[in-house]
């Protein structure tokens, strides 16, 4: 089958490089998101619970993008889903520009989120299966770096772009991807384990295969991890800025500080790539999750600017590291026929955590909580990630994914 799973290496880098600048541009899209809710909250004197919510609807658009993209990638194909997801979510994006009030504002990051929600698993998937066993890991943990370059690029726009142009025109620059997606279309192959299947099994059987025989401990282990991740990474990250205030910075001195901590995720990624071929998938998962367990803990109960800097770098290293081999490990544990619609439905389960989280801290803000209080909360949630790939995870490093 390694013939079928690899393609030559100038095909491979153009692959990489196409669905990473796609993955880049989704994380500038959340990460203007968070930026903007700072900026909205005094524009337009939301509470903190209205914040919660509009960086919640987000991810329920996420919920339904996850779970439908994964379905019919392994229906019509990884590379059609991802071009029409790309052009949802930087339309939705754009219009958003244009919205007078919360409500139509909602509707449109719903939207956006629909797109974003789809086009992150359906990437991953298309990238595992287009290398080699022994690139595996390490391409697809890569991919999850772009990620970082994103919101890098969202913290720049956030602070150079909001606060001299308005919230709007950051945007306006998230509807670029529109244009990125028509070159896409051209410039990326499905991958050749899909192209060479000649069986597309039904919904239906697809959806009872991921909770049946050899797949059920993968999926129940995948949906815990994934639903604790991104409960604590979308309650934490979107809530930085804001917290970053509430701690008594200027707004633009929040966006600069958040801006050093977000520089922290390029070498959680590149350690993790390196890590993830050399130790394995479920030791790098366990040791990032642990440790970003320990650096929560420290960001809830810093007080002074050195040590919120030094654990907020903390926090963004061994967490986006995590998500990293969380994106390599997730297609590795089921075979070509039901893959994009296993990654599909764990992101999708957690996807409902990253409804949960932003919300939640809204809502305990707002009621007076701690936020150290809170921050005990993703510690307790990333410890009982970390123990489920400790006790249900089964090692895929150097493994054929069929």
């Amino acid at each position: 089958m390694s013939e079928l799973t690899s393609l030559p290496s100038s095909k491979k880098r153009k692959l990489l490089f196409s669905a990473g600048l796609s993955w880049l541009f989704d994380a500038m899209d959340v990460g203007l998101l968070s930026f903007i809710a700072a900026a909205l909250a005094k524009e337009w004197h939301l509470g903190s619970e209205q914040v919660g919510l509009l960086t919640a609807m987000n991810s329920i658009g996420m919920v339904f993008g996850a779970a439908l993209a994964g379905i019919l990638a392994d229906r019509y194909g990884r590379r059609a889903i991802l071009v029409w997801t790309l052009l949802i979510f930087s339309i939705a994006s754009g219009l958003s520009a244009l919205a007078t009030g919360l409500g139509v504002l909602l509707v449109l990051r719903f939207i956006a989120g629909v797109g974003l929600g789809g086009e992150l698993p359906v990437a991953s998937t298309l990238v595992s299966e287009s290398v080699p066993v022994q690139e595996r890991g390490k391409a697809v943990v890569l991919l999850e770096s772009f990620w970082a370059a994103g919101w890098i690029l969202s913290a720049l726009i956030a602070y150079f772009v909001i606060p001299k142009y308005g919230w709007q025109m950051a945007f306006i620059l998230g509807a670029v991807p529109a244009l990125y997606a028509l070159y896409l279309r051209k410039a990326v192959e499905d991958s050749p384990r899909y192209k060479q299947q000649s069986v597309k099994l039904p919904l239906r059987e697809r959806l009872a295969s991921i909770w049946s025989g050899p797949n059920r401990r993968s999926t129940l282990m995948l949906w815990i991890l994934w639903f604790t991740v991104v409960f604590s990474y979308y309650g934490m990250f979107l809530w930085l800025p804001s917290i970053m205030f509430m701690k008594g910075f200027e707004l633009v001195k929040s966006f600069e500080y958040v801006l050093i901590m977000t520089l922290a995720q390029l070498p959680g990624y590149f350690t993790a790539a390196y890590l993830i071929e050399k130790l394995g998938r479920k030791f790098v998962l366990i040791v990032y999750l642990l440790l970003t367990a320990v650096s929560a803990i420290w960001f809830g109960t810093s007080e002074t600017a050195g040590m919120l800097l030094a654990a907020g770098i903390s926090l963004s290293f061994f967490n986006l590291g995590a998500w990293g081999a969380m994106y390599a490990y997730t297609p590795e544990l089921y075979p070509t026929a039901v893959r994009s619609t296993g990654v599909g439905m764990a992101a999708a389960f957690g996807r409902i955590g990253g409804v949960i989280g932003p919300f939640l801290v809204g809502m305990l803000v707002g009621r007076g909580m701690a936020i150290q209080s809170i921050f005990v909360i993703f510690f307790v949630a990333i410890l009982i990630g970390a123990a489920s790939v400790w006790l249900l995870g089964t090692e895929t490093k150097n493994r054929e994914i069929d």
